[in-house]
């Protein structure tokens, strides 16, 4: 059935698959449970019940993206082995401990904690039960970071040498394939592996910092708009409702906040970019020739098109290229014409994607913008029209997020390693038809089981928040006689003419 096509355009395609499917359950559960510790925190400080409801509606709800997400990574790594194993054989001596650091830093943490964060708060009291809560938002972090750091060193690669292979005694049933001297895999390219010699700069490569601060804003944002949405969903139904104020209020906080914040941070890692992979950015740009005569404009809308090097239909801002990408009028930035035509990423997709995660981080900016206007009128939970935006919004960041990584990948290519190791040389000496037929297994398989998952978190969404009174340990203050405020939870509205 696959006779004829390429097995590595397979592989890529079926990692891209793969790893779309798992990007947005951690880009949502990063955010997440750093939610759930604030919740809480917020709820033994103030011992206000609307923030235990809260936390109570949006744990259940982190579970099973929580799980949905661990199952989606486990399947990643297995396709190391199976359709790109020549890479984890050049780079496992540096990426594999560091993967290992993040099972053992990260995911420990997270599982060992977990229990008790969603069925121990009656039994380790509230203390403990906090801690525990901490300590599963910082294992997200965690996690981001060890793997950040193994994404971005295949970027911006250092702190390593390359080892010549070692000649091995290969086991007579591979002498046929298996020369003497080369590695155990027969269609390897010759070189040797990378092998570590400053951890210190392997971990803390030139374009961890700026990929892990955008990873984690972008997180952060993604939650937010999810959250918000949620709560403008239920305010809709009821204006009242107590913890659907809560959710809205404070996801538009986080948008206010966070969202400049990450414009910046884009900024930043754009610069990195073009200091450490210029091609990457001319592609971004649909930048083919050098502004050697002038100041670069800045391309609104147009068609790069790989074959002529230029760009259809363009639509050109004058100066603003020059200015925003190297924060100087008249800044000189490579074309594509300046790298050899074999190392260009592929400019139609990565001018688009980058386009779009843009688009919507200044939507969420303008978003977060309006809730100022409004909470400062006093008028934030009764603009109808804010909250059917905040709904349409609930999924923005999950966009933005995939058009990211696919802008970051495919800028990256054709390596993997940049600039050392090509994907073509990556590749497992497998056919396309097992690449094929493992690939539309995965697509039968991801569409069932996670549309179910998405589809049972949506119905959980869909239930209105309401007070958890009776599942809630007492709080300290309740104990000492000091009784909070009273929810107005489940009442009824007032109305003008009683």
């Amino acid at each position: 059935m696959f006779e004829g096509f390429d097995p590595v355009n397979l592989a890529r395609f079926q990692f891209a698959f793969t790893v779309s499917f798992h990007i947005i359950f951690p880009a949502f559960t990063i955010g997440l449970a750093s939610y759930l510790a604030v919740l809480e925190g917020l709820w033994l400080a103030t011992g206000k019940p609307v923030y235990m409801d809260t936390f109570k509606y949006w744990v259940k709800i982190f579970a099973v993206s929580f799980g949905m997400g661990v199952v989606s990574g486990i399947v990643m790594s297995y396709q190391f082995g199976t359709n790109w194993s020549v890479f984890s054989d050049k780079t496992g001596p540096v990426l594999g401990p560091l993967m290992g650091y993040e099972v053992l830093s990260a995911f420990f943490l997270e599982a060992g904690f977990l229990g008790i964060m969603l069925f121990g708060q009656k039994r380790v009291g509230n203390g403990l039960h906090f801690f525990a809560t901490l300590v599963v938002a910082v294992g997200t972090l965690f996690s981001a970071f060890w793997i950040l750091s193994v994404n971005s060193w295949m970027h911006t690669p250092q702190g390593f040498s390359i080892a010549p292979y070692v000649p091995i005694e290969t086991a007579p049933w591979v002498a046929d394939t298996v020369a003497s001297g080369t590695s155990v895999l027969p269609d390897a390219p010759t070189g040797g592996q990378f092998v570590p010699e400053d951890w210190w700069a392997i971990v803390f490569n030139p374009s961890f910092p700026y990929r892990f601060v955008h990873m984690v804003l972008a997180a952060y944002l993604t939650t937010a708009f999810v959250v918000g949405g949620v709560g403008a969903f239920h305010l809709l139904r009821n204006r009242y409702n107590q913890s659907a104020r809560t959710m809205f209020s404070m996801a538009l906080w986080m948008a206010t906040i966070v969202a400049p914040i990450q414009i910046f941070a884009g900024d930043q890692h754009g610069l990195n970019t073009l200091e450490y992979q210029p091609a990457k950015l001319a592609a971004m740009e649909g930048h083919f020739e050098t502004n050697v005569d002038g100041p670069m404009g800045l391309t609104i809308f147009g068609i790069p098109n790989m074959e002529t090097a230029e760009v259809d239909y363009e639509v050109k801002l004058p100066y603003l290229g020059s200015l925003i990408l190297t924060h100087s009028w008249d800044g000189e930035i490579k074309g594509l014409k300046e790298f050899p035509r074999d190392e260009w990423p592929n400019s139609t997709v990565v001018f688009w994607t980058f386009r779009v995660m843009v688009a919507i981080g200044f939507a969420m900016l303008g978003i977060g913008l309006w809730s100022l206007f409004k909470r400062f009128r006093g008028s934030l939970y009764d603009s109808e029209w804010l909250q059917r935006a905040m709904i349409a919004m609930s999924p923005a960041g999950f966009i933005a997020v995939l058009c990211g990584w696919v802008t970051t990948e495919m800028g990256r290519q054709p390596y993997t390693v940049y600039g050392l190791l090509r994907t073509a040389e990556s590749h497992s000496p497998i056919g396309a038809p097992a690449v094929g037929a493992s690939l539309v297994a995965f697509i039968i398989v991801y569409f069932l089981l996670f549309g179910a998952g998405t589809f049972y978190i949506l119905r959980l969404m869909g239930k209105a928040p309401t007070p958890f009174e009776d599942e809630t340990p007492h709080h300290p203050t309740r104990a000492a006689g000091i009784t909070p405020a009273p929810s107005l939870e489940g009442r009824r509205a007032p109305d003008p003419a009683e």
